[in-house]
């Protein structure tokens, strides 16, 4: 029997979409390793690599994102080592710079871009609290903790984020939706997008697995 084909994704959606929770569901059904730009920068940091430290300057000094080109090398560098691997991207690419340089690379099957509307996630936003080493997200509202306040791997105390207010939730998403939409629109251009809509994380999953239950099967 043929072996199939290496089968790369990529989930994009605003913050507070619920990209974690979906991904959690493709990587459990699907078998795709989940690869998260944040996690990785944040490991970079940690370990104190040449790349790490460049970006935690960034951060700190300059108040600024990761260069696009820093980011690529990044990525590209960890996809190198998953060769034979169905892959996940979160976060990454995105800008237009970024899915040009992986392009350059590999052929992305499918791009899974999640359309919530804005109100549903300020609501979502407001409710969330970060456990900050691991980045892992919680909500009181449909993911809580075990314990209220405290991380379920680790009983460290979770924090609510300075950027999740009302006024800067709507000013994050501005700035996501301008630095985004081109990138959608030239997956969009090149035929792998696919758009899935809703206000509940569980009523949209039920379609992406059925989506992706047929992509699957035809690589």
């Amino acid at each position: 029997m043929a072996l199939r084909s290496i089968y790369r994704a990529v989930i994009m959606g605003p913050p507070g979409s619920g990209k974690g929770t979906v991904s959690a569901h493709i990587t459990k059904r699907f078998g795709l390793k989940q690869l998260s730009s944040g996690d990785l920068l944040r490991a970079n940091i940690k370990a104190k690599t040449e790349l790490g430290l460049l970006v935690k300057y960034r951060i700190e000094q300059e108040g600024q994102l990761a260069p696009d080109d820093v980011i690529s090398q990044l990525i590209l560098h960890e996809l190198r080592s998953m060769e034979r691997t169905d892959w996940l991207l979160d976060g990454f690419p995105r800008t237009v710079s970024q899915a040009e340089a992986l392009d350059n690379v590999y052929s992305v099957d499918t791009v899974i871009h999640l359309d919530v509307p804005l109100q549903t996630i300020k609501e979502r936003l407001t409710s969330r609290w970060t456990h900050l080493p691991s980045g892992r997200v919680y909500n009181v509202e449909f993911n809580p903790p075990r314990v209220a306040g405290l991380d379920d791997d680790t009983d460290e105390a979770l924090v609510q984020r300075a950027d999740d207010t009302p006024e800067t939730v709507t000013q994050r998403l501005k700035v996501y939706e301008t630095q985004t939409e081109p990138v959608l629109a030239y997956y969009r251009g090149k035929g792998v997008l696919a758009t899935f809509s809703g206000t509940e994380t569980n009523k949209i999953w039920p379609h992406i697995q059925a989506f992706l239950d047929k992509e699957i099967a035809l690589v």
